[in-house]
């Protein structure tokens, strides 16, 4: 019988507002600002926490295999001491031509990892997010209103 799974990184109560004031450095801090600002603009979504450094934008039930379901962030970033980490989570099989367009930048699975968001292009980022987004939703319910 499948059941639900919860995650470590799971959608939390605390406030992304008051998880990018806690953050030390200015320069991360206007960072993270600056991210919270473009993922609004993008999604249209209010953020929520996940887990004790991610800021997400919406959700969605993933489906294992074996029938297990849980709820994950639909995308989101983290500031991390390397630079900023964007959680685009189809991955980027599709978005070839924007990362030539965006500057430096490596890519995991579903994580876009930037040294420095002046580094990149904003309209581009932006429209990874929008396009990522949008192929999430063409293969599961996602939630907006968090």
């Amino acid at each position: 019988m499948p059941k639900k799974v919860t995650l470590k990184t799971s959608q939390n109560d605390v406030s992304p507002q008051i998880y990018i004031e806690s953050i030390e450095s200015e320069k991360t801090k206007k960072q993270a600002v600056e991210l919270d600002l473009l993922f609004r603009e993008a999604t249209g979504m209010e953020p929520k926490m996940w887990g004790g450094s991610i800021v997400g934008y919406g959700q969605y039930t993933y489906y294992r295999a074996n029938g297990d379901e849980g709820e994950m962030l639909a995308t989101g970033f983290a500031m991390r001491k390397s630079g900023p980490v964007l959680y685009i989570i189809p991955g980027y099989k599709k978005a070839a031509p924007l990362l030539e367009k965006l500057g430096p930048h490596k890519l995991g699975k579903s994580c876009l990892y930037l040294k420095r968001l002046d580094d990149v292009d904003p309209s581009v980022l932006k429209n990874l997010i929008i396009e990522g987004l949008a192929d999430l939703k063409a293969r599961y319910s996602v939630k907006t209103d968090n």
